[in-house]
């Protein structure tokens, strides 16, 4: 079974805590909750269907939404329906795609069949509607029933002139003795289905009809829309209204108004997880399609080269977008100029239209096969893939090529979802017909926004422009583009819709601009070498008397010029690297540890079976539809459990306790605890429960859910005692490697491992940020105040012996430095390596950590650290003003001084 990745498990526990919550409290307020959580305050529910969760996952292109969605099903029937054999229904956007994952979850080898699998093991049941009449009222409750459909087979006005919604006497079983508190809701049989189902009479009006919605209905199921940017029509909620969902869970890559976007992955999360290659090298050709397309090959065909030093197999591949009919290079006079002017063989080309299909049947992946040029002039068909695609070479005007980023998105996918270890073959390559970068930028990082999921701000460090090619062969060396050296930042283009006047400019700043005149209005030009000033001046000029539609307008391409300059400028962009930052180690045995988690468990010597069988304050308080459940004095109210699903009189009879300590033993289990500690706690914890506390097997049952979710927390508060005895019986053995073990002892910052989330967007230009982009600093807070963080980093990047910076970010343990606590992972906000090649790490908090216990224990760790390492790293906890008066500036500066 494939592994989430991390962005995809955070995406995970995100939808499924909201959907917990939401049982516990009103939808609206679960969702402010959530958005408070990721620094999203804000941020508005639309309510679609009352007091039913109805939420968006945004994933960009290649980050996997179908297998989220496949380990979604589960955890949400557990989550929100206490069942782990939901029925769920999988919508899809066309029947391709319905096929596809049809196929895909029928298939017990595939990924999405192995992920839906790891919770319900054969207890899965996988059809259409057209099949869905063969599910066996056995089946219900006791299999996981996925119905995968499209959109368009429900969505309908007229329910009687569809199938899905016709009476069918193969589901009677199904709904056999109704009460009719359950039949109320249910669609009837009226005098228009008479028409198109004639073994019905007028004495049928009124009957319940036994149709698939309707079975649908009844067990309310969970439902997964795919790409759900394109059903936002009232008719397509109605339709789901009919449903009578328990969930909605949309996913897509392009959320429009009205998707409730939970949780969004960042492209910055998708490049740390190795799964796409970043950035992308862009090259504008001006000239026309045949240099276009000759830079592309020249591209291509380093690449290759390249590539031979890989240990897997790599053939880099181009994807070359013609020009449609009418055009000046069709497909074919592509192919033939590929042929005959540069010389590639024919059997390395091939033509994926819709009326030239040479790919069917053509294993790309295979090491005899010799594609290496693609021919294509809109989209690929739905679900090819192809991650040896390098190279997009769009040979159409950059402002008609409408399937660019279909195409882009087949380039962006990193093979074997793991980086190359040659740096060029971690990178995306686009050779676009464009006047000039910023215009081929621009339409590249719209479409990026726009059609694939990425936020804009992502873009910043998406895009890189490429150095001019060697004119001649042989060979004559990488260019920098390849090889991962710096390339000349590009002149700055600003679209105008006048020509503004000057007269009033400095004369400093009329200098270093040019103004060009065009039928839209104007161009103003700025050399990509000009100062910060400059560009600051320029842009106060250029906005200061423009309408607001306008002004946005121009400010935005300002930002997105800013954007490049500070990637371009980024030390990981240039191939530089962070100094490794030690870690603290203890010696357990003779040998040296890094201080984890399990170091911290180890040391408590702590043991499931020593510490005391008990759920203090535990109990079940039964109401209608819900429970109520009581642990350590903290109620939680758990909401639209299903009657149906209580199962009352099986469980008495057909649930043992050795049963349900064998289930509870699936859900509770963690890594740090062996199996047989967890069946004999459980064993042990029953006994108590029933025996000592008096509490009924039937009950338990009933409440197996939430008394799972009450067993992983008394497990992990009895771990997390553990580790805060290990962590203070120890802390001052805590000691940074010798300067001969840095590198073994020590955590690096690797280029193109940085998840960033809320990416900075302010107007200053940060000069040493080791990284392309910020995560999540603000310039102004929403008051508009300058922000105190923001205040730090300035402090920290204007600093002379600063040679680089990091802005770190929090529970990302294999992308960002933390320290050890006595509960978890301290991650401080800043890591700066020093001209000198000492570390400063700086906590920034508002007030100082004497007034909090949990600043106290950082500031305590970070201070061991500090003590420990022989002057080799630094601690600052920086405030907003410390005792002695000092600002955030004089507190760096200070530290830095000796």
């Amino acid at each position: 079974m494939l592994t989430l990745k991390k962005y995809q498990n955070d995406a995970l526990t995100a939808l499924v805590s909201f959907v917990k919550r939401c049982r516990s409290v009103p939808v609206r307020q679960a969702w402010d909750e959530a958005m408070a959580g990721q620094s999203r305050n804000g941020q508005d529910y639309h309510e679609i269907f009352p007091e039913i969760p109805c939420v968006c996952l945004r994933v960009p292109t290649g980050g996997g939404k179908t297998l989220l969605a496949a380990h979604a099903v589960a955890e949400l029937g557990k989550a929100l329906q206490d069942t782990d054999t939901p029925i769920a229904l999988w919508l899809t956007p066309s029947d391709t795609i319905r096929s596809q994952t049809l196929e895909a979850l029928s298939d017990i080898r595939h990924p999405y069949r192995q992920a839906l699998a790891h919770y319900v093991g054969d207890r899965l049941r996988v059809a259409d509607l057209e099949s869905l009449q063969t599910v066996g009222t056995g089946d219900v409750g006791k299999a996981c029933i996925i119905v995968v459909t499209t959109i368009q087979s429900l969505n309908v006005s007229d329910t009687s002139k569809r199938n899905v919604y016709a009476f069918f006497e193969e589901l009677q079983e199904h709904f056999r003795d109704l009460p009719p508190s359950l039949a109320a809701g249910l669609e009837k049989v009226t005098a228009a289905d008479l028409a198109s189902q004639p073994f019905l009479t007028e004495k049928d009006i009124g009957r319940v009809k036994w149709s698939v919605a309707n079975w649908l209905h009844l067990h309310r199921p969970l439902v997964i829309v795919d790409e759900a940017h394109n059903n936002r029509t009232d008719r397509f909620f109605k339709t789901l209204g009919r449903l009578n969902p328990a969930g909605v869970v949309e996913l897509t890559a392009t959320p429009v108004t009205g998707n409730n976007v939970l949780y969004h992955v960042s492209a910055q999360e998708l490049r740390a997880e190795q799964m796409i290659k970043l950035p992308i090298v862009l090259a504008e050709h001006p000239e026309g399609w045949r240099e276009c397309l000759r830079d592309a090959i020249l591209t291509r065909d380093r690449l290759e080269t390249v590539a031979q030093k890989e240990t897997d197999y790599v053939r880099p591949i181009v994807l070359v977008q013609a020009m449609p009919k009418g055009g000046e290079a069709t497909v074919d006079v592509v192919k033939k100029h590929l042929i005959e002017q540069e010389n590639i063989p024919a059997e390395q080309i091939a033509i994926a239209t819709g009326s030239q299909k040479e790919l069917d049947g053509v294993n790309l992946f295979d090491p005899a096969c010799p594609v290496r040029y693609v021919i294509t002039v809109e989209a690929l068909k739905e679900g090819w893939d192809c991650s040896f695609a390098y190279v997009l070479s769009s040979l159409q005007s950059v402002n008609s090529g409408k399937d660019v980023e279909q195409l882009l998105g087949r380039v962006l996918r990193m093979p074997y979802a793991t980086d190359r270890n040659q740096a060029p073959l971690n990178k995306a390559y686009a050779h676009i017909v464009a006047n000039n970068f910023a215009e081929a930028a621009s339409n590249l990082r719209d479409r990026l926004v726009q059609n694939m999921g990425f936020e804009r701000l992502d873009t910043a460090g998406l895009i890189v422009p490429q150095q001019p090619l060697p004119l001649t062969g042989g060979e004559g060396g990488t260019p920098p583009a390849i090889s991962g050296l710096a390339a000349t930042i590009p002149d700055c283009h600003i679209d105008l819709p006048a020509v503004p006047e000057t007269q009033h400019w400095p004369e400093g700043l009329k200098a270093q601009v040019q103004i060009h005149p065009t039928s839209q209005g104007a161009t103003l030009v700025l050399k990509g070498n000009v100062d910060t000033e400059t560009l600051k001046q320029a842009e106060a000029f250029v906005t200061a008397k423009l309408p607001a539609k306008a002004r946005e307008k121009v400010v935005q391409q300002f930002a997105d010029h800013r954007a490049i300059r500070q990637a371009m400028k980024a030390p990981a962009q240039l191939g530089l690297s962070f100094a490794p930052v030690p870690q603290l180690c203890l010696e357990l045995d003779g040998y040296l540890e890094v201080v984890e988690k399990d170091t911290l468990a180890e040391l408590g010597d702590w043991s499931l079976l020593d510490t005391p069988v008990q759920l203090n304050n535990f109990a079940i308080h039964e109401m209608v539809n819900s429970f109520e459940i009581d642990v350590n004095g903290e109620k939680v109210t758990y909401k639209h459990i299903d009657v149906q699903q209580l199962k009352l009189n099986e469980v008495a009879s057909h649930v043992s306790e050795q049963n349900l300590v064998r289930w509870l033993d699936g859900q509770v289990r963690q890594p740090y605890v062996s199996q047989f500690d967890v069946q004999a706690y459980l064993v042990k914890l029953l006994t108590h429960l029933i025996h000592g506390k008096g509490f009924s097997l039937t009950s338990l049952v009933r409440a197996r859910f939430q008394l799972a979710d009450a067993i992983k927390s008394e497990v992990g508060r009895l771990r997390q005692q553990a580790m805060k005895t290990g962590f203070q019986g120890r802390l001052f053995e805590m000691t940074v490697s010798k300067l001969e073990d840095v590198a073994q002892y020590s955590f690096t910052f690797d280029p193109g491992k940085y998840p960033a989330r809320n990416i900075y967007q302010g107007s200053y230009e940060f000069s040493k940020h080791f990284y392309p982009v910020i995560h999540d600093l603000r310039e102004k807070t929403n008051a508009g105040k300058t922000a105190e963080e923001f205040c730090c980093a300035q402090a920290i990047d204007a600093h002379p012996k600063v040679k680089h910076w990091v802005r770190n970010i929090e529970k990302q343990p294999q992308c960002s430095f933390w320290l050890p606590t006595s509960s978890d992972y301290f991650y401080p906000d800043f890591v700066a390596e020093l001209m000198d090649g000492r570390v400063l790490v700086v906590e920034y908090k508002g007030e100082p950590y004497k007034t909090n216990d949990d600043s106290k224990e950082k500031a305590q760790i970070g201070f061991q650290w500090e003590r420990s390492s022989n002057g080799r790293c630094l601690f600052l906890f920086a405030v907003e003003s410390d005792d002695a008066g000092r600002d955030v500036f004089k507190q760096v500066s200070d530290k830095l001084r000796g």
